[in-house]
């Protein structure tokens, strides 16, 4: 069964830099050997995300790249997808645009931002996934 995981921004670090909990989950994602999608809501997310993935962590390396610059995209463990990039499913999914993902993934991890006001389209995809019959968890970050 699919599962959906919502991450809340809770910890001030993640408060001042929402990305580094993407950094965070795509090194948790890595960690499991399983090929992980990023989806990004802007080109220039991607781009940051790229550059933190590199500078987050002094003692570790996850190896990652943008859709669409190379062709050796299914072999990169962690990839970055651009809005307009097609790129396919794979295991597990960090979504960080504004709606929910489509079939094909064992697991989605959602990062709902420390804003309360943010947080309704949140509220409502978890009910898209619920109504998905996708197994739901939440965690503070």
């Amino acid at each position: 069964m699919s599962r959906a995981d919502f991450y809340l921004i809770d910890k001030p670090r993640f408060r001042e830099q929402p990305l580094l909990l993407a950094c965070e989950l795509a090194k948790r994602c890595h960690g499991t050997g399983k090929p992980t999608l990023v989806l990004c809501a802007t080109p220039q997310q991607a781009e940051e995300l790229d550059d933190l993935l590199w500078s987050f962590e002094e003692d570790s390396f996850i190896e990652h790249q943008i859709a669409g610059l190379d062709e050796d995209d299914a072999d990169v463990p962690v990839l970055i997808v651009p809005p307009g990039i097609d790129a396919p499913m794979r295991a597990m999914v960090i979504n960080l645009r504004a709606e929910t993902v489509p079939e094909g993934f064992e697991r989605v991890l959602e990062v709902v931002p420390a804003d309360p006001a943010a947080r309704e389209p949140l509220r409502e995809r978890w009910k898209q996934y619920q109504a998905r019959g996708l197994a739901l968890n939440k965690h503070d970050m």
